[in-house]
């Protein structure tokens, strides 16, 4: 393949644009972060040395209004960027789910009638429950028991290393992985995917795996379960090896045997963390596309929320429709977000 710099220099010359400003605006905040910071407590600790010098009472908890104002510049980029990313496409989103397909007309409530008279949308709402009882449930208990099982044992970083590995593959690479797992090949012909193969060795006649409903949607839950018991693993390692050593002792020397050990000590003591990676994991499961999409395109009964959003308002055109069932996804994961705010709070408290 013949490369003409003459005829690509356009573009070339669009990329080295985009790298400096990449590099300009990146440095510039990344400068402006160590630098800022580091002048302010300067001329803090000179005002400190000034005050004790002149003999002055230092209040300790005082706050003047520079710092006020020095936390507001940190903080309006954070609030512009969730306004323009987060916000606005909320209020737009919802404007539009009372509109009809093309928006150009309200509609009221139609569209939200609409997701209860249909079937398909039913079982949608039902493959979605589905998802977010299993998928945090199943993952936290796999992490939990690895991360106990191999807690101060040989070899331990490379035993974490094994089940975390597939949180650095995206869920598109892992649909596509896991649907080689799954592939089907007729009887008579060599077959490539794993589970198949298994099938065939014990006897059985090879499957659609990815077209038998129910059974395919728990095999996609099986993928998501693959990526997610490692983050659980880690977060759980964690706050495990942070219960105090002199109550694990003073346990075992009033004679509580292992089980004993693990409800009574372990799981009170990594509650907080429990927590944290249940409702990490909710969210992220009812945000599921990718793993449906790569898959199965949500056929065959296998249709989440997030997928039939975006059949809805890109596939069929049908922007009110699609925009009704992201205000449901978004009404669903509201509890879970004011769960864990409160539960933030409480652990401060504490």
């Amino acid at each position: 393949m013949n490369f003409d710099f003459a005829d690509e220099a356009p573009k070339l010359a669009m990329l080295l644009y985009g790298v400096v400003a990449f590099v300009a605006v990146v440095g510039g905040l990344l400068l402006l972060l160590d630098a800022v910071p580091a002048r302010l407590a300067r001329r803090r600790e000179a005002r400190l040395a000034a005050a004790v010098a002149a003999g002055k009472v230092i209040e300790p908890g005082r706050r003047r209004p520079r710092d006020g104002l020095f936390a507001l510049f940190f903080l309006l980029p954070t609030v512009l960027m969730l306004g323009i990313g987060l916000v606005v496409p909320a209020i737009r989103t919802l404007v539009l789910s009372f509109k009809n397909g093309d928006s150009t007309e309200w509609v009221g409530l139609r569209n939200y009638g609409w997701m209860f008279d249909r079937p398909e949308i039913v079982d949608i709402l039902v493959n979605t429950a589905l998802w977010v009882l299993l998928v945090p449930l199943l993952a936290t208990c796999i992490g939990l028991i690895y991360a106990v099982l191999i807690d101060r044992a040989r070899l331990e970083a490379l035993a974490k290393s094994l089940i975390f590995l597939p949180m650095a593959i995206s869920f598109v690479g892992a649909g596509i992985i896991w649907k080689f797992v799954y592939a089907f090949r007729p009887a008579e012909a060599d077959q490539i995917g794993l589970l198949n193969q298994v099938w065939v060795w014990l006897g059985g006649e090879p499957q659609q795996w990815l077209t038998n409903s129910p059974l395919n949607t728990l095999l996609l839950i099986v993928v998501m379960i693959w990526i997610q018991a490692g983050f659980a693993m880690v977060v759980l390692s964690a706050a495990i090896k942070a219960i105090p050593t002199d109550m694990i002792e003073a346990a075992r020397i009033d004679g509580v045997n292992a089980w004993q050990l693990f409800w009574r000590i372990t799981v009170p003591g990594i509650r907080p963390a429990l927590i944290v990676v249940v409702v990490t994991i909710s969210i992220a499961t009812l945000k599921l596309f990718d793993i449906v999409r790569t898959m199965t395109n949500g056929n065959f009964n296998t249709n989440v929320i997030a997928t039939e959003m975006y059949n809805q308002a890109f596939r069929y055109g049908q922007t009110g429709q699609g925009s009704a069932l992201a205000v449901v996804l978004f009404v669903l994961v509201i509890p879970i977000v004011i769960y864990q705010v409160r539960n933030l709070r409480r652990q401060r408290e504490v």
